[in-house]
Order: C-alpha cells, then sequence, then structure tokens
C-alpha cells in the first residue's frame, strides 16, 4: 500500500519497478538461469546482456536515472541560454561543464568528447577548447589497485617484474591509464650496433577496475534507447546495428592481448608497403602483457596536433595516407585516432598508439569504397548514388530513385563544396538541409548509415578535425588523392581496372576512340608524385642521391608498365600508346607532305614521290583526321606534364660523367632484369597496332575527295606555298567495302594470334 502523501512522479516510478519486475518473473519461469557476467565469453554479446541485466532492475534502472539528470540538467541549462540569448555569452562555461558532464558519465561518453574535441568545423573553439580537457584530465584510479592488478595478472611482484615502477601514473585514459616504467631486457649497443642486456624503458598500459561491467551497462541501456530514437526522429538508419558495431569494438578494446595482435598485425601489413619506413605502432612486451596489462618499448615524441615543428602537415598526409592504406589495403582499420594517440616522434617519424579498437574491412568492400574515391577525387558525381547504393547508404529498395536528377545534383553540391576544403564549416549547412529536406518528400527517407561506417567515419573525422586545425582550408577528399592515385596504378583487380578508366577517361569511358582526359591525368600523375613522395620520407629529410631517385623511377615505371601478366593499366597504357604512334605517323606524314610544296596536278611533292600512282593517296592509313589531331594535341600536353613533373626532382643536365655511366648502368640492369616483361609488353603493342590499322580499313578505306576535272589554278597563301585551287564541278571517289589490303591486313593479325 503506497502513502497517500508521496508525490505522483514517485509513485508512478514504483508502480513501473513492480509491473517490470512481476512481468520479468512470469517470462523468466522455464528460462536458463541469467550469466555471471553480461559478456560471459567477454566478447560484445547483447542478448546476454539484456539477460544479465533483466535481473538487475535496480542497477539499470539506477544509470539510467543518473544519466537522464545529469545530462538533463546540462540541456536544461542551455535551453535558458537560448531563451535569454546567451548562449555565446555562456560558451565557455557550458563547454566546461559538458566536459565535466561526460567525465562524470564515463568511459562510453568520455570517448564521444574525445572524438569531437578535435573538430574545429562543427563545434565552437569554446567546445572545442572545453573538451580538449578530456583528453588529459581524464580522472586516475590508484597505483594501489593498478599495482594489485599487474600483480595478479602477470604472477609476480612488482619488484621482480621491473627495474622501477613509478607511484604515479603518466596518463590517464577512459579505459585505463599508463606507466613509464623501466625493465632490464635486450638494447642495442650505440657503438657496436649489438644487441646487449642493459635497462629499457617501456609503458604499462593498466586497465580500469570493473571497467567491462561500466561499459557493459552503458551499451545496453543505448541499445535499449536505440528503435525509441529511430521512432522518433524518423531515422531510416539500422542505429540498432551500428550500436551493436560500437559495442563490439568497445568490448575488444578492452582485451589487450587483441591489442598487442592488433598493433603486430599493423606492423607486418604495413611493412609490404612505402610507408614502412616513416610510421610505427611501438613494439610489444610480450612477457608482461595479459588481458588487463599491456607492456610496449617507450616511444619518445609529442602529440601531432601540438607539435609546432615544420613537418606536421607532411606527417598529416603520411597519417592520412595510412589510414586509407589501412581500410583499403590491409583491412584492419586503427578506429580510435584521437590526437592523444598520434605522435611525432623525435626523428621525424609517426608513431600510432592505442590499437584495442580495429574494425576488418573484407576485400569486396575494400573495392566498392575505392571506385567510390576514385569517382569523388574525379568529380565523376554521376557515378556516387550507385555507390551509395553497393555501400548500403541507401536500400535497396529505393535503387530505383537514384538515378534521379535531384539526387545527383543535391549530392555534386555537397561533394563539391567538401572537396575545396575547410570541413563542414566551408559548407552551406542550411542550403543541404533544404535540399536534403526536399529530397525526403518528393522520394521518402532516401539515405541511411550502415552500421559498419561508423568506425570509419569516427577514423576520417578525426584525421580531417586534425588536419582542419593545422590549415583551415584541408580537404579530406583531396588529401585521398595520393593514395587513390597509387591504388588505381598498381592494383592489377579488374574492378579496380574499371575506375582508372573511369578516372582517367570519364564519361566517354566505353567509346571506342576515347582518348586520354589530360586534366585526369594530371590529377592522377601529381597524386601518384605525392604518394611516392610522402611515402618514402623524402620531405622529412630522407634525400636520396640522384641515382637512386632515378633506380626508383625506373624501377616504379618497368612494374607498373612492363609486366609479363597483362595488368588495367598496362592495357590502358598499350591502348593509347598504340594510338599515340599511329597517330603521330600520320601527322608527320601529313606535315612532310605539305611541306614538300604542291605540284601543278595538285599532287604534293613528296607523296609523287613516294606513291607515283597515288595507290595509297586517299587511304586511311596515311591520312590524319580529328581524332588524330586530339591524340597529338593530347601527346603534346602529356609530354609537357611529364618534363615538368621530372624538372622539380632533377636537373639532368647538371649530371657529372660518373652519374651518367651509373644511371646509364642501372637503367641498362633494370630492363635486362625485367626483359621479359618489356618483350611480352612490346610485342603486345605491336599486336595493338596492327588491331588499330585493321579497325582504320575495315571503318572507311578511303575519304571522298574532290578530283580536279576541268581547270586547275595556283595561288600563293600567306605561308609561301603552293596550294591548288579546283573548281566546285568535281567528280567524287566511290568509296570501297573491302579490299586485298584490308584483307591481308586480317591474315596477318590471324597469324600472328595463332
Amino acid at each position: 500500500m503506497l502513502h497517500p502523501d508521496l508525490p505522483p512522479s514517485v509513485t508512478i516510478l514504483i508502480a513501473s519497478y513492480v509491473t517490470y519486475s512481476i512481468v520479468n518473473t512470469l517470462l523468466s519461469f522455464g528460462q536458463a538461469p541469467p550469466p555471471n557476467s553480461p559478456y560471459p565469453m567477454n566478447k560484445y554479446d547483447a542478448v546476454s546482456a539484456r539477460r544479465y541485466f533483466d535481473g538487475k532492475f535496480n542497477l539499470v534502472l539506477s544509470r539510467a536515472l543518473e544519466v537522464a539528470t545529469l545530462s538533463g540538467t546540462f540541456l536544461a541549462s542551455l535551453g535558458v541560454d537560448y531563451a535569454t540569448g546567451k548562449l555565446e555569452v555562456n560558451a565557455d562555461k557550458r563547454a566546461m561543464e559538458l566536459s565535466v558532464l561526460l567525465t562524470k558519465l564515463g568511459p562510453s561518453f568520455i570517448k564521444i568528447g574525445q572524438s569531437l574535441s578535435i573538430r574545429t568545423d562543427l563545434l565552437s573553439p569554446a567546445y572545442v577548447r572545453g573538451l580538449k580537457s578530456l583528453q588529459d584530465q581524464v580522472p586516475p584510479f590508484s597505483t594501489a589497485e593498478a599495482r594489485e592488478i599487474i600483480e595478479n595478472e602477470l604472477g609476480s611482484s612488482i619488484d621482480e617484474l621491473f627495474v622501477s615502477f613509478p607511484k604515479e601514473p603518466i596518463a590517464a585514459a577512459s579505459l585505463g591509464q599508463v606507466y613509464r616504467a623501466t625493465i632490464r631486457g635486450e638494447v642495442k649497443d650505440e657503438e657496436s650496433g649489438e644487441m646487449v642486456m642493459g635497462e629499457r624503458e617501456v609503458a604499462v598500459k593498466v586497465q580500469r577496475p570493473n571497467i567491462m561491467n561500466q561499459i557493459a551497462l552503458d551499451m545496453h541501456l543505448i541499445r535499449e534507447v536505440a528503435p525509441i530514437l529511430k521512432r522518433t526522429f524518423n531515422l531510416n538508419t539500422d542505429f540498432v546495428g551500428v550500436v551493436d558495431t560500437w559495442g563490439a569494438g568497445f568490448v575488444d578494446e578492452l582485451d589487450y592481448i587483441e591489442e598487442a595482435v592488433n598493433a603486430k598485425s599493423f606492423m607486418e601489413g604495413i611493412a609490404q608497403t612505402p610507408l614502412a619506413g616513416v610510421v610505427f605502432s611501438p613494439p610489444v612486451v610480450d612477457e608482461l602483457t595479459t588481458r588487463k596489462v599491456l607492456t610496449t618499448e617507450w616511444v619518445v615524441g609529442e602529440r601531432l596536433d601540438r607539435s609546432a615543428q615544420g613537418d606536421v602537415s607532411i606527417l598529416c598526409s603520411i597519417a592520412m595516407n595510412t589510414y586509407l592504406t589501412m581500410m583499403l589495403e590491409t583491412g584492419v582499420l586503427h578506429c580510435d585516432p584521437h590526437p592523444g594517440n598520434l605522435l611525432r616522434t623525435t626523428d621525424g617519424k609517426l608513431c600510432i598508439l592505442d590499437w584495442g579498437m580495429v574494425t576488418r574491412l573484407d576485400s569486396d568492400l575494400q573495392l566498392t569504397l575505392i571506385e567510390h574515391m576514385a569517382h569523388l577525387t574525379s568529380a565523376d558525381y554521376e557515378e556516387i548514388p550507385q555507390d551509395l547504393l553497393l555501400l548500403g547508404f541507401i536500400p535497396e529498395d529505393k535503387a530505383d530513385l537514384i538515378k534521379d536528377s535531384g539526387v545527383v545534383e543535391t549530392l555534386a553540391d555537397i561533394y563539391g563544396a567538401w572537396t575545396k576544403g575547410g570541413g563542414a564549416a566551408a559548407i552551406n549547412v542550411n542550403k543541404v538541409v533544404a535540399d536534403l529536406q526536399d529530397l525526403t518528400a518528393k522520394k521518402g527517407n532516401l539515405f541511411q548509415i550502415p552500421p559498419y561506417f561508423a568506425y570509419i567515419a569516427k577514423s576520417f573525422s578525426v584525421l580531417e578535425g586534425i588536419g582542419l586545425s593545422n590549415d583551415a582550408q584541408y580537404s579530406i577528399i583531396s588529401e585521398c588523392l595520393p593514395y587513390v592515385s597509387k591504388r588505381l596504378l598498381t592494383d592489377k583487380s579488374d574492378r579496380t581496372g574499371g575506375a582508372l578508366s573511369t578516372f582517367i577517361f570519364g564519361p566517354n569511358k566505353n567509346d571506342e576512340d576515347r582518348i586520354i582526359d589530360y586534366d585526369r591525368v594530371e590529377q592522377l600523375v601529381s597524386g601518384f608524385g605525392d604518394y611516392t613522395t610522402s611515402a618514402s620520407g623524402e620531405l622529412l629529410g630522407k634525400n636520396s642521391t640522384r641515382a637512386e631517385a632515378i633506380e626508383s623511377v625506373a624501377t616504379q615505371v618497368l612494374d607498373l608498365l612492363a609486366t609479363e601478366e597483362e595488368t588495367p593499366l598496362q592495357q590502358i597504357f598499350i591502348e593509347q600508346l598504340a594510338k599515340i604512334i599511329s597517330a603521330t605517323s600520320r601527322s608527320v606524314w601529313s606535315d612532310l607532305r605539305e611541306r614538300s610544296g604542291v605540284l601543278p596536278s595538285g599532287r604534293t611533292l613528296l607523296g609523287t614521290l613516294v606513291d607515283p600512282l597515288g595507290i595509297f593517296r586517299t587511304s586511311p592509313i596515311v591520312r590524319a583526321n580529328e581524332l588524330d589531331e586530339r591524340t597529338v594535341e593530347t601527346t603534346r600536353n602529356l609530354i609537357a606534364l611529364l618534363l615538368s613533373s621530372d624538372s622539380t626532382s632533377l636537373d639532368t643536365s647538371t649530371l657529372t660523367n660518373a652519374e651518367i655511366v651509373e644511371i646509364t648502368s642501372i637503367i641498362v640492369r633494370k630492363l635486362w632484369e625485367r626483359r621479359s616483361g618489356v618483350l611480352m609488353t612490346s610485342n603486345r603493342l605491336a599486336m595493338q597496332l596492327l588491331q588499330l590499322t585493321a579497325n582504320r580499313l575495315e571503318k572507311g578505306e578511303r575519304e571522298i575527295l574532290v578530283i580536279p576535272t576541268r581547270r586547275v589554278e595556283e595561288s600563293v597563301n600567306s605561308d609561301g606555298r603552293i596550294h591548288e585551287e579546283s573548281d566546285k564541278t568535281s567528280g567524287t571517289a566511290e568509296k570501297k567495302s573491302t579490299s586485298e589490303r584490308l584483307e591481308s591486313a586480317r591474315r596477318i593479325l590471324a597469324t600472328i594470334e595463332q
């Protein structure tokens, strides 16, 4: 019997609790007893967590009320500021209150704040300053508790395990804290370079006590609320799936053995890429690592976002290339790149800490993302809706709407503004919202967020934030170009080859007479050059000799083009080179004929000498057309591009005799090493030239030319040469459908193919 004087809110709360307890008890009859922990297998399990917390209603209700009460107070203060027009006046105060609130709410909310603290384009400066305190002011737990955890986990006393162990942690994070300790072990002797026994500094990360249950409770609450939020705000997103994805990563982050495996996997993967010498993760000390204790070598450095060194922009570029390599190549993506985890070492390298939170991407998703990024960086916005469908951002039941011009135009405006740099701050948010609302009104809720994208968004959101803090015009899409260029040029898969064709040829990629787009090739070459320079560490002072630079370029060119197995890049290269040779030959021949002068008969002098009977006079094999002119013009531009690119890195006119001999030896050696690939590439080129010749003959053996029948008048033009003027009444040469020369070309091709 409830007391009649109790407030209505308390009466409703007690009644709800009693009702829930009765219903839960009735539903639990016949079921297995609840687990002893939220995640019995130490892996995220929403079903087990629900069964565990269903029997702990008081705990769940208490936490829910705590979150609601603390958050409600802060939101109410914001509401008052809004009503009184004091949002900007009280911004610094509210930002600090938010930082304190997130700290009180615990690890889950601290991590959210840490990710937001770097987004200078999304938050006002006051809130950025306030949330940045989360990076450094997460309260530590006692060292006595930390020592107890270490001794229980490693089975020995602190004095037996370490030469020295500090009294206070050097840093406290949301899930654990780090100590700078000293152990005995092998170290490299600076004079001899040999490994000898000595003392070395290590970083010892100790997990917070009872952290698993705290995170499990927060994830359970968020997951239970997710469907309500989705319905309330009409979100076209698998919100529960997103929460499950975050939860799985969150729980995995608590397994320090798994974190050590992730760090080692990164180093093994990155060792196979050009980035091996400029980025790394701290080596793990396996004998001092367990599920709750992680020991790695101590790395001396400073946070990337606080470094005043002139190479921060270069390291930001290296970081972007590294994360793209992880996402699109090695398949294991570091998902917690907040500023405290990215260090600039004393020797100018990039060190990535904290490998607890990672996500894995399968190869099919990687290829789809590469295609999407190729379309973004080349501004092929008409391809974007189809990409979003394949990536899961547009539901399959809305596939018929993606070709609508309204979708393409809206996305083009958004991506176009984003590409220019400046992050979200550079985008007209009101216009974007209005355009999206208009699309929603016409076509329903068109977009959704696939669960896998949560971690990717978190990683690159933080990277963009660091870039924006260093450069207000930083463009994350433009920063993707170097890696995308490298991947398009080196990947041998058919799908990447299709993306390469799209990048190079644009909308005309399927035309038989396609010619490479100079502007797009310039983008590709520039991007690949930037990636090569960045990955090699050249901009970090790791300069090579001129001979080494040429050897590197020769190796790259031969690896890309002179391959035994035909690759998508080689196919395009041979196709375009054959067109260039064919068009240039006809253009040169036409130019030489014109320069030789015109005879009274109307024919050129050179043409008469070489072909007295005029058999080849109108043949498409020797006569240049409009396509040839475009090909020659593109070739001139490409040569100018290559010369300008080369001149920035190497002035060949200053090479010494010794360097010329060394470089010649290098090139000859490289060609000999790849002689099989060079020979096969040459054969393919010859085949392509023959095929082009046959195609020209088949399309039209002769051009329709005006033949003088009455009189020929001579006139001298401004170029000083004699030209013919014929009467308009002329005969025409009839076009033949086949010829002996065409049949002969076909027989030659058939013989070679056999």
